[in-house]
This record gives C-alpha cells, sequence and structure tokens, in this order.
C-alpha cells in the first residue's frame, strides 16, 4: 500500500517578503494546484485544507500559502487593508508560481489556481499576468470583481462556485463570467452560505474543484 505524501513546509521570496508554504506532492501526481486564501485566513484555513486533501486523494499536489507575513497579517487583523490590495496578492502568487516553475520537485507539474473570497481576485489576476504558466483557475465564494479590468486577459479555463445563499457574490460571479472570454462555468451550490458552512457543501466544492482540475491539468500523452 503507498503511504500518503507529507507536507513540508516551504519559503519562498516575494519581492521584500519571505513567505511560507505548505507543499505536498504526491509521487504521481500530473499537476499542483496554488492556494490562494481569503479575507482574513491563511494557509492554515480549515475550509482550504479540506479542499486541498480531497485534491490530493485526486492525485494532486497542493501549495497552500501564507500571502502576507506574519506583521501583515497583524495589520490587516485590524484594517482589512492588505486583503483587498489585489495587485499585491497577485504579485505574491505569481512569485510563488516562478518558484513551483524553478523548483525541481515541481518545475513538471501543470498549475492551477484555487482562490477563495478576495484570493479568487489575486488568483485571477495572477493568471493574466503568467498566461503561460496557470492551466486552470477556481474559486470558492470568490470576488472575480475584484480582476474585472483583466478578466478578458485570462486564458486559463475557469470554473466559478458560490453558495446558493450567498446572493450579492452570486451577482458579482455572474458578472464576472460574462467578462471571461476562456472555457467558463458558474457552479451554484444548493443551500450554501459563502464560506460553505452547511452539511455537504464544502464536499461538493471539493468535487467539482477536483473534476475540474483534474481534467484540465491531466496531460495525456
Amino acid at each position: 500500500m503507498k503511504t500518503a505524501a507529507e507536507e513540508r513546509l516551504v519559503r519562498l521570496v516575494a519581492g521584500s517578503a519571505e513567505l511560507e508554504g505548505s507543499l505536498c506532492v504526491p509521487e504521481t501526481a500530473a499537476g499542483i494546484v496554488l492556494f490562494a486564501h481569503g479575507s482574513g485566513s491563511s494557509r492554515h484555513s480549515p475550509r482550504n485544507r479540506y479542499v486541498a486533501q480531497a485534491l490530493r486523494e485526486g492525485g494532486l499536489a497542493t501549495l497552500l500559502m501564507d500571502l502576507l507575513t506574519v506583521a501583515e497579517e497583524r495589520e490587516d487583523s485590524h484594517t482589512a487593508r492588505l486583503r483587498f490590495d489585489i495587485t499585491l496578492l497577485a504579485g505574491r502568487l505569481v512569485s510563488a508560481m516562478d518558484w513551483l516553475v524553478q523548483n525541481p520537485v515541481t518545475t513538471r507539474l501543470r498549475i492551477g489556481l484555487f482562490g477563495a473570497s478576495t484570493g479568487a481576485g489575486a488568483a485571477l489576476v495572477a493568471a493574466a499576468e503568467r498566461p503561460e504558466s496557470v492551466a486552470a483557475v477556481v474559486s470558492r465564494g470568490g470576488r472575480p470583481d475584484l480582476a474585472m479590468p483583466i478578466l478578458n486577459r485570462v486564458k486559463a479555463p475557469t470554473l466559478l462556485i458560490v453558495g446558493g445563499l450567498d446572493y450579492p457574490v452570486i451577482g458579482m460571479n455572474r458578472e464576472a463570467l460574462d467578462h471571461l472570454q476562456i472555457e467558463k462555468r458558474l457552479e451554484i451550490v444548493d443551500g450554501a452560505t459563502h464560506l460553505f458552512e452547511e452539511p455537504g457543501t464544502l464536499e461538493e466544492v471539493a468535487r467539482l474543484a477536483r473534476d475540474w482540475f483534474t481534467r484540465h491539468l491531466t496531460v495525456y500523452t
């Protein structure tokens, strides 16, 4: 029986910041998903970790990143300013993607981006900045409207997942869907609010994300 791949702490430099992440690469991984956390969250987000575990069980590698330093997280907890700095967050995602491309362990893997809340806006901006590096994007309860000016530059197939009771965010995602000019889909999970805390709803998010990434990150030759 194969043993599960272990998560390991990695550190990478993004501009003047040193960021931490949790990397897990199953032996037969066909692709890797880089997670962009949402408002006031981190790589320890239980929701993102749940989805990441489902992706690994589906044969994908994962990298859950802290997009803010400890000092920045402390500031953001009081001001909520940095979580909406999409340019800053997207730039750090780009640095993480460049690190994945250069890292011998992950260089062969196609990259997907999973963004939650404001992290989804950052993921879409990063996908537009590195179209050659990003093979798929998934947004969970995301704010793609924060990336509206560049949505027509996104080249990666994009799945938007929204809770059926998350009314304002449904509208934002429908508007964003109209601006995306690539393969795209909007999935509304019945009975779910913004954080997908209702029974069975996060499981549905994980299933949808796994199927989307498996389809687009796996290369058949």
